[in-house]
């Protein structure tokens, strides 16, 4: 179900709005990609978005032109609670409460989890997501300019489990949509990753045992100007048509048009 951001956040001024749905797509579009890290950083700066909107909420929708990071994250949001009783508890109480963990994921436990710890970017990132989530269904009960019932279908579609386009399996990445065409999964699988790819690793990761049939496929989306392709020496670009046909057509698409 799509529905109209100016709707679902429609009580919102514009700019901080669109600061929201920003952040918020960026999460679930790293997710989806397989980019942990990224996806661990941006939850940072969703968090101070959010901390503005309720703060200028309880200020009597007194609200920022743009969102501001407090210079103490959570004295600032522990200071939300203080707000008059006539406001909600999930404004003044539950969301700074939850704010404040989301925000430490990138400020202490550090998203890059250097030296002999086990590699936990992945269960981070899932925690970014789900609580960001949360944090939108939660905006979207406080905020909404609609029906009751349309507002909460809004909240339903945004608490829906968020499937990777991607699975990474130590060195190997595997496409979890088996209806997938090989054209297609090449596309997602070089958006995936920056920078090149080589022919080899890519027709291992989608199952190509035979390198000269895969790279029929490599030509035609060459030709296509989809990607750039090397052939003597296997390297793989994807190409700015390239990157637009992933994300028009083969990401799924958020709550939000």
């Amino acid at each position: 179900m799509k529905v109209d951001a100016a709707s679902a956040l429609g009580n919102l001024p514009p700019s901080l709005r669109s600061e929201l749905l920003e952040e918020f797509n960026k999460i679930t579009r790293n997710y989806r990609e397989g980019r942990w890290e990224a996806s661990e950083l941006n939850g940072g700066r969703f968090c101070e978005i959010v901390y503005s909107i309720i703060a200028g909420h309880l200020d009597g929708d007194n609200y920022p032109d743009k969102a501001k990071k407090p210079s103490r994250f959570k004295d600032a949001c522990e200071r939300l609670s203080n707000a008059p009783t006539t406001y909600s508890e999930s404004a003044r109480l539950t969301i700074p409460r939850v704010l404040v963990p989301l925000y430490d994921v990138r400020n202490r436990r550090g998203v890059g989890h250097v030296g002999g710890e086990v590699d936990a970017n992945h269960m981070d990132a899932t925690f970014v997501l789900h609580t960001t989530q949360w944090l939108m269904a939660e905006l979207v009960r406080i905020f909404h300019k609609t029906d009751i019932a349309t507002a909460g279908e809004v909240v339903k579609n945004l608490t829906d489990r968020t499937v990777p386009a991607i699975w990474k399996v130590g060195e190997v990445a595997r496409i979890l949509d088996p209806s997938m065409t090989l054209a297609d999964g090449t596309l997602l699988l070089l958006y995936s990753e920056l920078g090149p790819q080589s022919e080899r690793v890519l027709a291992k990761n989608l199952e190509q045992n035979t390198i000269g049939n895969y790279r029929r496929v490599l030509d035609r989306l060459h030709k296509a100007r989809l990607i750039e392709y090397e052939r003597s020496t296997g390297t793989v670009h994807i190409s700015p048509l390239g990157e637009k046909e992933v994300e028009e057509r083969l990401l799924p698409q958020g709550a939000f048009s």
